[in-house]
């Protein structure tokens, strides 16, 4: 037994000793990024097999190929499929299938680049906001509130009519809005945790806020941010094919998926073929990055359940 007044190494506050034991590795009971890798899936087996299909040739295929996506050529306009020109040629003569995976790139492209920004502010201020709590957290949500309560189609077409039809309009018009589902989910993730034992004896044991978020709550949090982030992929591709198709979208001669359906239009009863690729090109792979989302989603649910 320990003297009274001399140190004793059993003395030592139960909460610190929680969060040393704890600082080796995140609550068993948590959700943790770690956890998707121990969960296989068909969906996202699936998924990534058709996805990563999709991204090389949308990588090769412009690169390797002797036409240009934007080289006419009157002399074969609308002409069927061949091997020189696998999907045919459209009215200008320019080869589909270079300019399919030319517009999937850009697709990919506004997905991609749209996950990353929204998922980077979406982080941040859910984790600002739900960590600080009271007036600050009113005061950001509200905020957010504000900044929905305007739908996300109109920010995209008033950036562009500013700043022109460009990819760069696009992710930013996409930007302005697409970050607060996932900072209220963040928020809420983080509102759940803070008070939580290990987080508590971080706290005690002095850790810094930035540490207890990038240490503790942030990757005890990471799996509906990661489902929700995947998913903003097909929202973002879904976003722009819908404003190239009805002509307020990414202006010529680049080519997206959507234009191409919208070229494709005038000539649909006479040359199917040529809306028929790039919409089920689309389709796959909006549905290859939905199994996956589909898939983390499920492994998520199971690290809650088990």
């Amino acid at each position: 037994m320990c003297m009274a007044g001399s140190p004793c190494k059993e003395g030592l506050p139960m909460k610190k000793a929680i969060y040393q034991r704890r600082s080796r590795g995140v609550c068993p009971t948590d959700v943790s990024a770690g956890g998707y890798q121990r969960k296989r899936n068909p969906y996202v087996l699936t998924g990534g097999i058709l996805l990563a299909v999709l991204i090389l040739l949308a990588i090769l295929v412009p690169v390797l190929s002797p036409y240009s996506y934007e080289t006419q050529n009157v002399e074969i306009q609308n002409a069927g499929s061949s091997l020189q020109h696998l999907f045919g040629t459209d009215k200008f003569g320019r080869d589909i299938f270079v300019r399919v995976w030319y517009g999937t790139r850009i697709s990919l492209l506004v997905g991609a680049g749209s996950a990353l920004f929204c998922g980077v502010i979406g982080i941040l201020y859910g984790s600002i906001a739900g960590y600080a709590g009271q007036k600050t957290d009113m005061l950001m949500m509200r905020l957010a509130d504000v900044i929905d309560a305007i739908p996300s189609l109109l920010y995209v077409i008033l950036i562009m009519l500013v700043l022109g039809a460009n990819v760069g309009s696009i992710l930013l018009g996409i930007c302005i809005s697409g970050w607060i589902d996932l900072a209220r989910i963040v928020r809420g993730e983080i509102m759940r945790l803070k008070e939580r034992e290990f987080c508590v004896a971080a706290r005690m044991a002095g850790a810094g806020t930035v540490r207890i978020l990038r240490k503790h709550l942030l990757p005890n949090a990471a799996g509906p941010v990661i489902v929700n982030i995947t998913f903003q992929i097909p929202k973002a591709i879904f976003t722009e094919a819908f404003l190239s198709f009805v002509g307020v979208g990414i202006a010529a001669p680049v080519a997206s998926l959507g234009t191409l359906i919208q070229d494709a239009r005038s000539q649909m009863q006479v040359y199917p073929s040529q809306m028929f690729y790039p919409i089920v090109v689309l389709c796959i792979l909006i549905l290859s990055v939905n199994l996956i989302g589909a898939g983390l989603e499920r492994a998520s649910r199971l690290e809650e359940e088990g």
